[in-house]
């Protein structure tokens, strides 16, 4: 029996949303032996590179006007990204760092609002203060307790929310494999360049810290967004824009495993409340989802 595209396309991005899951395991890995900017610089222009090497960017079609609009997303993104890695090193938890980066859902509509006046639903208003009670019991212990990698990990979610936005109102005029591959080699020139002013390189890396690079670059990155992007060829955005939400539940389930990680109560019950914010600010998108499930 043929796998219709429609399930092709959902089974596709649960494997999208795995490889995202598990680069927080690689890169977290990476970094016992390789400084943070160093890291970034690395995995993405070289993900940068092999996307070029494909054949398939067709970086020639796009004029002056779209180079310099895909070159501030790349900016952009290479800022969240910076900032990102440093909430990485210095969190003590994987999985709440995963929710508090997927903040950037409940954040986009809002951000939307203010850059381009796009009226946000009802129920992106209603996630506001769901995902705000979560953040607040997983940071709130006898008083406010903002730890390095939360705040870190919270400036990252503020600037993805604003990379997002901006990129999907460019990408409908442009090439996506173009635009991405663009934004992967800007962040590696970005953190590259950083790392060589800022950073000390180590004399000498393990073997294995080579291998998680090598995982990050071609399997958390390359893969990833190559797989993102052939899916949703095939679906409409709206099983992305659900079955991507599970990347902080499946890290946490990872990060558990890997690393033998738990989580306090409030802890537990804060990454609840974040996901529930989720559903509901794309609580569209999953009706729509469930009711083509139940179609089937």
């Amino acid at each position: 029996m043929p796998i219709s595209p429609s399930l092709k396309a959902d089974l596709i991005l649960v494997l999208v949303t795995s490889l995202a899951a598990a680069g927080w395991i690689f890169s977290k890995e990476a970094l016992m032996g390789l400084p943070p900017l160093l890291f970034i610089g690395t995995r993405f222009f070289g993900a940068g590179v092999i996307l070029v090497l494909t054949g398939k960017t067709r970086l020639n079609s796009l004029d002056s006007k779209q180079q310099k609009a895909a070159l501030l997303s790349g900016l952009a993104f290479s800022a969240a990204l910076c900032v990102w890695i440093f909430g990485l090193q210095y969190t003590r938890h994987l999985g709440v760092g995963a929710f508090i980066t997927s903040l950037a859902v409940v954040l986009i509509p809002v951000v939307a609002y203010f850059l381009y006046g796009e009226r946000p639903t009802r129920n992106s208003w209603l996630a506001l203060p769901i995902a705000l009670a979560g953040l607040a019991l997983l940071t709130l212990k006898n008083g406010l307790h903002l730890d390095n990698g939360h705040l870190f990990f919270l400036a990252a979610t503020l600037i993805f929310s604003f990379q997002f936005t901006y990129t999907s109102q460019i990408v409908r005029r442009m090439s996506p494999i173009a635009l991405t591959s663009i934004q992967l080699l800007t962040v590696g020139v970005v953190a590259f360049g950083l790392s060589v002013i800022f950073e000390d390189w180590p004399d000498e890396v393990a073997t294995e810290i080579w291998w998680w690079l090598f995982a990050s670059t071609v399997i958390a990155t390359c893969m990833r967004f190559f797989f993102q992007i052939y899916a949703q060829s095939l679906a409409s955005a709206s099983h992305a824009a659900v079955i991507m939400i599970l990347e902080p539940v499946l890290t946490t389930l990872l990060a558990a495993i890997w690393f033998g990680e738990i989580m306090s109560l409030s802890q537990a019950l804060g990454c609840g409340l974040i996901f529930a914010a989720l559903l509901v600010a794309r609580w569209k998108f999953v009706r729509e989802m469930l009711s083509g499930v139940l179609r089937r």
